[in-house]
């Protein structure tokens, strides 16, 4: 049985940015799907993996840890002679991965989200009408961190150079969502970033998840 367990939701953006990396890894692992709707990430048993009651909490053997950007970033370095490389041993290039990481985290996410939640969580779950000025608001962010990435794109075929890693995967998730809304424009309108967006969804790996998506749903 894989020492690898990974308990959450493959609906949840952060579960499922773990998830692609383990199928980048060639890994395998145990699946412990959590009832969302019913709280059970509010409650023990998850609790005692991630005391913040949110999705995805992460078993290694002895080692149980959370947040998504530090699960993948363990399974990139603790399993690196495994599947596709994610990270690099040359400290530049790992300095250049790890900045577009901090970006993805502190720049791109807080507006993607938000957009995801305008268009798509609330209408899921009956919590009102879409705001557009909020939606005007995140999108005007996200569009200023995009004409970044184009110019950035520029430069190379992946963000932090010109192989596909951790940079560029933390993104699928929330870029899969947007897709589905009409904040899709602001990705299509920049040539750079829709190429790069067309790649990174297009990996095998993303395509593993939204078939575990399927299944799951």
């Amino acid at each position: 049985m894989a020492s690898i367990k990974v308990h959450g939701s493959p609906i949840s953006t952060a579960t499922a940015r773990v998830l692609a990396c383990l199928y980048e890894k060639d890994l395998e692992y145990q699946f412990v799907l959590l009832d969302m709707k019913n709280n059970e990430h509010k409650k023990e048993p998850f609790l005692s993996i991630n005391p913040f009651g949110q999705v995805p909490g992460f078993q290694d053997g002895d080692l149980t840890i959370f947040e998504s950007r530090a699960i993948t970033q363990y399974l990139a370095s603790a399993y690196a002679s495994k599947g596709n490389q994610l990270l690099s041993d040359d400290p530049k290039k790992a300095a250049i991965i790890s900045t577009w990481i901090e970006v993805e985290g502190h720049h791109y996410d807080p507006p993607g989200v938000a957009l995801s939640y305008e268009y798509l969580v609330k209408p899921l779950f009956g919590l009102g009408e879409t705001d557009p000025a909020a939606v005007a608001e995140n999108e005007a962010k996200l569009g200023k961190v995009l004409d970044i990435y184009e110019n950035q794109l520029s430069k190379s075929k992946f963000l932090a150079g010109n192989e596909f890693s951790l940079a560029d995967l933390h993104h699928i998730p929330n870029v899969h969502y947007l897709l589905a809304t009409p904040s899709k424009k602001l990705f299509e309108s920049r040539p750079r970033v829709n190429a790069w967006v067309a790649e990174i969804t297009a990996r095998p790996s993303w395509g593993k998840v939204l078939a575990m998506r399927n299944q799951k749903l």
